[in-house]
């Protein structure tokens, strides 16, 4: 069924058997039907590309619509004092609502006390000694409320004591999510970068091979045609068969050449070869 032609005016015919030829024939009419059928009707023709932005950033924003990396950092650390920071962050913990209205408490319990139980004793000991209209009296009265008063001034410096370690801590951490969010915040953005890029190619590879599929039709109608030579290394593959699609095609073509030659052990000595010639 081929031939080809020599130097001079020699010519040599490959033929075969004709049971072979018959239905090589058969099968060359049925891949041709189906060709036709399939030239126009790409698989790939209604593929819609995949959007990416939506999708990180809502709709209608793109990446520039947001602070960029060296703003945010300008922002979260290059701009910032750290003893500022600490001074709030310190006057937050030890003055603030939490801390005033324990204080507040504190002396109540205190005046309270005083009312309900020093000064009924103090003033029965006063009465005893018939000295309810000496100053002595009155001075009492002035110690009771004094020791009230310092009680009272204790106890709050001994709270916002207390709190000058948490405000410290406060402080360490936020400095840790300022550098947190800076980490976060580059982290998103090579995410974003890398899902654009890897949905870049996949949308151009589905382009592509939209636009080579009647290409890839015509390469299966060739390998029909050359389909009495033997085993061949065809790529139908319109994005570029892999290293690993070539090596199994390779190792194939190998061993059928090599089982042509040689039997069992040519055919494996070519399919080592065949796979190897792949990764070259």
């Amino acid at each position: 069924m081929g031939g080809s032609s020599g130097g001079g005016d020699s010519e040599t015919t490959i033929r075969y058997a004709g049971y072979v030829e018959d239905h090589h024939k058969t099968f060359l009419d049925i891949v041709a039907a189906r060709r036709d059928l399939a030239l126009d009707d790409s698989p790939f023709d209604s593929y819609t590309d995949i959007s990416y932005a939506d999708s990180f950033f809502g709709s209608g924003y793109t990446i520039a619509s947001f602070p960029s990396l060296y703003d945010m950092f300008g922002k979260f650390m290059a701009g910032l004092d750290v003893d500022t920071l600490f001074t709030q962050i310190l006057d937050d913990s030890i003055n603030n609502v939490a801390i005033n209205n324990r204080v507040s408490a504190h002396a109540d319990e205190l005046s309270d006390d005083i009312i309900e139980n020093a000064l009924p004793r103090f003033n029965a000991g006063v009465r005893d000694l018939n000295a309810i209209m000496s100053s002595s009296y009155v001075t009492g009265r002035a110690m009771i409320e004094t020791a009230r008063t310092k009680a009272i001034a204790r106890y709050d410096a001994s709270l916002r004591h207390a709190m000058l370690p948490i405000a410290a801590q406060r402080w360490s951490h936020h400095l840790q999510w300022n550098q947190g969010v800076i980490s976060t915040y580059s982290e998103i953005m090579k995410l974003y970068f890398t899902a654009a890029m890897d949905l870049d190619n996949h949308n151009m590879e589905v382009s592509t091979k939209n636009k080579l599929w009647p290409f890839t039709v015509l390469e299966y109608n060739r390998a029909a045609l050359g389909a009495l030579q033997g085993a061949m290394n065809t790529n139908t593959d319109v994005g570029g068969a892999s290293k690993t699609q070539k090596a199994i095609g390779g190792a194939l073509a190998g061993a059928a050449g090599g089982f042509m030659i040689g039997g069992l052990p040519g055919a494996v000595a070519g399919g080592v070869l065949g796979a190897a010639s792949a990764f070259l």
